[in-house]
């Protein structure tokens, strides 16, 4: 790296405080895009008799998959300053060229390899390997703390492997970035402008949730949310109910989409799936059907009415999170809980199921009605259906932040899930 270049890179990420922001501490994005390790890859990465199978630290990672650290908030008036500051970097950046892309060559600690050194390059340009380390073709692990930084600050696993999800995040032009930290400050002055002392946040972009109070995260929480073709909506409400053990009353769209041709499937192959899945079909108010005698392959079957009763596959899990909006959309438990340990998790029909409920549960009713953990366990242990509605309504927003620094300097990146920041293809496609 040429002498200027280097300084540059020096200056500005002192300013940015990165060195101390990217302290490594797992958990600190939260929600992440792009899965990591993909199966049948080994053949094509020009790196021979490597293995990627548990070839990494799972205690950490696993910490980052069960329950994400609470970190700093994503709406603080506090971020505004460190985020002018990023984009007063990443310009110098751009200015400079940028980055060059790397190949989709699969590297891990210890390799050799010629491409060790340009993801050397890559990583200090946005102060994640600070400058000055013996820029060889081993992969040490020093670069491998500094990939693990990296993945950190772009909701990805901190494994420490550049595999195919880190190298597209990697390869995420210097502009696009610079253009994504433009956007999203004007959505940041709004929205932090607009929040209330105590209330929880939908990153939908980042996947996470937030329970905050008083400018400090209470909890954080990993989301499922809506697929492309199935949006999480931008919203802002407050919540004023919570359903415990709830049946659910499947919607119209996932009845056409979703219900209706996977019944047609399973009644092909002689199978009910409704009596399977404690699903009550009903052709009118009160009047329930006898689900293994109903013709699928009729009409008919669009205007029927569909209610899961409350059991442990039921959708909505043990806990439903109301609030009043025009999308239909809510918060929820899941029977899937494996979905929160993926990197992407843009797998809902719109509403968003929640890591953890139980304390995000918890902390919406502790100051309403004095309940406390144990209480909500019980809830779930007993599969008792009860509403419960809160006496103080808590404010909600679902936000679409793709971009964003703490005061801590750290700068955050996400995938622009839904192609809203209209910056470029490559910050949607890893």
């Amino acid at each position: 790296m040429p002498v200027k270049y280097s300084r540059m890179c020096t200056k500005f990420t002192s300013n940015l405080m990165i060195p101390a922001a990217l302290v490594l501490t797992l958990g600190w994005a939260g929600a992440a895009m792009g899965d990591v390790g993909s199966e049948g890859w080994g053949r094509s990465w020009g790196v021979s008799n490597v293995s990627y199978r548990q070839s990494y630290d799972r205690v950490p990672v696993r910490r980052w998959e069960i329950q994400p650290a609470r970190g700093l908030p994503t709406l603080s008036k506090s971020n505004i300053e460190p985020l002018k500051a990023a984009i007063k970097y990443y310009q110098a950046v751009v200015a400079m060229g940028g980055w060059k892309p790397l190949p989709m060559i699969k590297l891990k600690l210890g390799v050799r390899h010629q491409g060790v050194a340009l993801l050397r390059r890559r990583l200090e340009l946005t102060g994640d390997l600070p400058s000055g380390y013996r820029n060889t073709r081993r992969f040490g692990r020093y670069l491998d703390a500094a990939v693990k930084r990296f993945q950190a600050r772009h909701g990805l696993a901190p494994t420490g492997l550049v595999d195919r999800a880190t190298i597209l995040a990697l390869n995420v032009p210097a502009g696009e970035r610079l253009s994504q930290l433009r956007t999203n400050l004007d959505r940041l002055r709004r929205l932090s402008n607009a929040a209330a002392r105590r209330y929880v946040m939908v990153n939908i972009p980042a996947a996470q949730i937030e329970a905050v109070e008083n400018d400090e995260v209470v909890s954080r929480h990993k989301a499922v949310v809506g697929k492309v073709d199935r949006r999480t909506p931008v919203l802002r409400s407050r919540i004023h109910q919570l359903n415990f053990n709830p049946y659910w009353h499947v919607p119209r769209s996932i009845v056409r989409r979703d219900l209706v041709p996977e019944a047609r499937r399973n009644a092909a192959r002689g199978k009910d799936i409704m009596s399977e899945y404690r699903i009550d079909v009903f052709s009118a108010p009160g009047k329930i059907l006898d689900s293994s005698k109903i013709n699928w392959n009729s009409p008919a079957v669009y205007n029927y009415m569909y209610r899961q009763q409350p059991w442990k596959e039921n959708a909505m899990g043990f806990v439903k999170i109301n609030f009043s909006n025009r999308y239909s959309v809510y918060m929820h438990d899941t029977p899937t809980k494996k979905l929160f340990g993926r990197n992407f998790r843009a797998a809902s029909a719109g509403c968003v199921r929640v890591q953890n409920v139980k304390q995000l549960v918890s902390w919406l009713l502790e100051s309403n009605q004095g309940w406390d953990s144990a209480k909500v366990a019980e809830m779930e242990r007993t599969g008792v259906r009860r509403d419960v509605s809160l006496k103080r309504r808590t404010p909600v927003y679902f936000v679409y932040v793709t971009a964003w620094a703490t005061r801590d300097g750290a700068v955050n990146f996400r995938r622009d899930l839904y192609a809203r920041d209209r910056v470029g293809p490559m910050a949607s496609a890893y």
